[in-house]
């Protein structure tokens, strides 16, 4: 038994006490392997998004931003201003009809005259003498003419008792005959230097003001009707109703018809309105201005508005098509025509369009446009149809014209 109990078999080790340390590490080496992947993965994934990211700004800041409008519909009646040139009714230069030396002026510029008030005297001794040596020729051609008469009528006497030959009255009566028309010839003479003498005083012809004074007491006056240099001496002019002259362009020719009202505006007179009415158009269009020459007449019967003003004739004239109005900074002046850019689907397209009348910061289309459009403000010459744009902001359309 003892011997046996001295061979028995040693107990069996505890293989766990002695290899568990390594298996702990092996544990820690896997979770640090897992722990620095992850980590790695996780940067690499920020850098991919980051990259990306990059990618999508970069793409979206090289799409255009654009502020857009929409076009503004025009009223059916719509308003024009236009410039006009205020002129009096009526306006003439005074000439002299006789030559000589100014001897008095009675009205200086801004005088108001009425027809036949004396303006002027001029002195004409040379006509005055004419006239003088011409009204004694006429007294004796008629003298002579009293004499062939009393002879013819002897002569006619004589000629019953057969006292003289028919030979001598003959005579007679032809002398009498080319006296009478001496004399005729004389007194013509003198009334074409009685009207030439009566040329010294100038008269108003009309109701006016003077607006021109030209010469002055002791100026040489030439005669209006000759070839000499001549210098009207007054301007007189007419204001009680004004003519104002206003060219209309000829897209409106066939809208500017008499009959049609028209408002005026001036500077001197700020806030204030002028009633007209389109009185009569030349019916022909300019070839230079292309446009319709227009007289619009104004009743001014204080003289209260100037001649030879500057006004704006604001007409509203009854539009046939409802057009667009838009800002002049959408225009794209391109070598194919006038284009506007609209954006589509998020892409810029260049429509082209037919433009109206120019108000200044607006300016009307006639056709190109439907009214729905989201036309880009201040295109870039650049601008190509099909280019990707992005909308800041989109407002309604400038004010209107």
């Amino acid at each position: 038994m003892e011997s046996q109990s001295q061979t028995a078999p040693s107990p069996i080790p505890n293989v766990g006490a002695k290899t568990g340390l390594p298996r702990n590490g092996w544990i820690i080496g896997v979770a640090l392997i897992l722990l620095f992947g992850g980590v790695l993965a996780y940067g690499i994934i920020g850098r991919m998004r980051a990259s990306a990211t990059l990618r999508t700004e970069t793409d979206n800041l090289a799409i255009p931003v654009v502020s857009v409008v929409t076009p503004q519909r025009s009223a059916p009646t719509q308003e024009i201003t236009l410039p006009g040139n205020v002129q009096p009714f009526i306006t003439s230069p005074i000439f002299s009809r006789t030559n000589g030396y100014l001897k008095a002026w009675h009205f200086d510029i801004g005088a108001h005259v009425k027809k036949g008030q004396l303006l002027a005297e001029i002195e004409t001794p040379e006509v005055d003498q004419q006239l003088q040596q011409s009204r004694s020729n006429l007294a004796t051609a008629e003298a002579n003419l009293r004499l062939a008469e009393i002879t013819k009528n002897r002569y006619q006497d004589l000629l019953k008792t057969n006292a003289v030959s028919q030979q001598d009255v003959d005579n007679t009566i032809g002398t009498f005959n080319a006296n009478k028309a001496i004399a005729e010839a004389n007194q013509a003479n003198v009334k074409q230097l009685e009207t030439l003498q009566s040329f010294e005083k100038i008269y108003a012809p009309f109701d006016g003001i003077i607006t021109a004074r030209n010469t002055d007491i002791g100026d040489l006056i030439n005669s209006g009707s000759n070839g000499n240099a001549k210098t009207d001496l007054f301007h007189i002019s007419q204001p009680g109703v004004l003519r104002v002259y206003v060219n209309v362009p000829e897209e409106y020719s066939q809208l500017a018809k008499p009959g049609l009202t028209a408002a005026l505006t001036l500077a001197e007179f700020p806030g204030k309105t002028f009633s007209g009415k389109l009185v009569r158009t030349a019916d022909s269009i300019n070839n230079a201005t292309r446009t319709l020459l227009s007289e619009v007449d104004v009743n001014n019967p204080t003289g209260q508005l100037l001649s030879g003003s500057f006004a704006e004739v604001h007409f509203k004239l009854p539009a046939e098509v409802s057009t667009f109005i838009i800002p002049v900074d959408t225009l794209l002046f391109r070598a194919e025509g006038l284009r506007v850019a609209v954006v589509k689907s998020g892409k810029a397209d260049l429509v082209p369009v037919t433009p109206g009348h120019d108000f200044g910061e607006t300016i009307e289309i006639v056709s190109g446009l439907k009214g729905d459009e989201a036309i880009i403000v201040s295109p870039p010459d650049s601008i190509i149809a099909g280019e990707q744009v992005q909308i800041a902001q989109q407002t309604a359309a400038g004010g209107k014209p």
